[in-house]
């Protein structure tokens, strides 16, 4: 063998080895140089932003490094529907949505649309982290998705520029914006307001020119959307509970190392007793601060909440089929 021969060969013997050496496994073998880019709806001082950051700083900390965390925040990216396609496409690794955004995959998510279901955390926790959170986030596996778990938005209450809300009279022909979820708009149907789908990007335009009269939203997410500067009267209602379903594309979790994949885990499953705590935490303060700046503050007398969870239980048994009458049986049981 000449010289020439002689070194290609050792050259070739060498490459194979750096080869054989590198890439990932899911069996354990570290994985080098991984980027994870997330995508979020919110502002960076929401909760929801704040819990991000610190799961970015969380993961960045433990892997040494390894892993890199881009946070796309403020839909950024895009709106529900393009996170949820970049996911499935590879395009994200990881996204954060709303579980109405995610019910095309699978009609039990519409359980978390349903009125008067839910009415305090220690409820709400029970079903995200329980049995039920659990069947319905393993649903999504089919589509390339897997979900990490949920973090939340809060409760939803009525916000609206025309009149303090004290009774369901109140709501009579008021423009309340909605998103696009059918059981939404049934639900506000049904309080006798005239739902009007808005895009979100359009919201605070929409109640600053009166294209609508008013929102049912959360506190922190109406609060750090500055809608009390166009927003006169707030009542607590708690109508709905709105959580937030973390996922991560199917095919990049698994090809990751056990240690990477226990490390994004671990630092979700801190990051949403973070982001949950500071929602909860933000609410007495966020009310104050919503008087102070002169929003007049209501909180609807239980019986006339109980005439709103009378009016609306036609949309639950409309939906009973949708849903499946054992998941929602299930649902309201665990929920009391």
């Amino acid at each position: 063998m000449n010289k020439k021969t002689l070194f290609f060969a050792i050259f070739l013997s060498v490459a194979v080895l750096m080869i054989g050496g590198c890439g990932s496994s899911s069996s354990g073998t570290k994985t080098s140089g991984v980027t994870i880019k997330l995508a979020h709806p919110n502002v960076p001082t929401h909760p929801m932003g704040e819990g991000f950051i610190k799961f970015k700083e969380m993961v960045e900390d433990r892997s040494n490094g390894e892993i890199k965390v881009e946070i796309y925040d403020s839909s950024k990216y895009g709106d529900a529907r393009e996170v949820v396609e970049g996911l499935q496409l590879g395009h994200l690794q990881m996204g954060s949505d709303s579980t109405a955004n995610v019910q095309p995959f699978t009609d039990g998510f519409l359980v978390f649309d349903m009125p008067f279901l839910v009415s305090d955390y220690p409820s709400s926790d029970q079903l995200t982290d329980g049995p039920i959170g659990e069947k319905l986030k393993n649903s999504l596996e089919d589509s390339g998705i897997l979900g990490l778990g949920y973090i939340e938005l809060g409760f939803r209450n009525y916000f609206n520029d025309k009149h303090p809300i004290k009774t369901m009279e109140d709501l009579k022909g008021l423009k309340i914006r909605s998103t696009s979820s059918e059981a939404q708009i049934a639900t506000l149907k049904a309080v006798g307001a005239n739902p009007t789908p808005v895009a979100w990007g359009e919201v605070y335009t929409a109640l600053q020119q009166g294209t609508v009269d008013g929102i049912e939203i959360d506190l922190n997410l109406a609060y750090h959307n500055n809608f009390h500067e166009v927003q006169d009267y707030l009542t607590i209602v708690k109508s709905v509970y709105s959580p937030h379903l973390v996922m991560i594309n199917k095919d990049f979790f698994n090809g990751l190392s056990e240690e990477h994949k226990t490390i994004i885990q671990e630092s979700f499953d801190e990051m949403k007793v973070l982001q949950r705590k500071l929602i909860r935490e933000n609410e007495d303060r966020i009310i104050k601060e919503l008087e102070e700046k002169g929003v007049e503050v209501h909180i609807m007398e239980e019986k006339e909440r109980e005439r709103l969870m009378e009016a609306t239980s036609g949309v639950i048994e409309e939906y009973k089929d949708k849903i499946g009458e054992d998941l929602l049986e299930e649902f309201i049981e665990a929920a009391q």
